[in-house]
């Protein structure tokens, strides 16, 4: 707690977000209009969007992603850092798992996914 209180207010950086512009581009491509003023965008994350079908969508997949954790046994750094170190063949074939699903989901879907989606 002590941790968090020095970074919240010792470790501030007052100025605006800098972030890649290659992604703001990879953005603006999917159709998103955003800036990041701060850390997170109003844009992407307010009341507004969480009651649309991206929020909608963004709820759902948390709720997946809880499911998943469950069904697993574990959440991926669980499996990967302790089940990997302690040689324990489930955790390899989750951690495979984990791993193909997630660079299938950031490569494959989610561009499609974005693309069809209104900001």
């Amino acid at each position: 707690m002590a941790g968090g209180c020095v970074a919240g207010t010792l470790l501030q950086n007052p100025g605006p977000m800098r972030v890649n512009p290659a992604l703001l581009s990879e953005m603006k491509g999917y159709g998103m209009n955003v800036s990041f003023p701060e850390l997170i965008p109003n844009s992407l994350f307010n009341w507004r969007v969480l009651l649309n079908l991206n929020g909608f969508l963004m709820i759902a997949g948390g709720f997946l992603v809880g499911f998943g954790t469950r069904w697993a046994g574990g959440c991926t750094s669980g499996h990967s850092i302790m089940g990997l170190s302690n040689l324990q063949w489930p955790s390899l074939v989750a951690t495979i798992s984990f791993m193909a699903g997630g660079f299938f989901m950031a490569n494959v879907l989610l561009p499609v996914i974005l693309k069809h989606l209104t900001w």
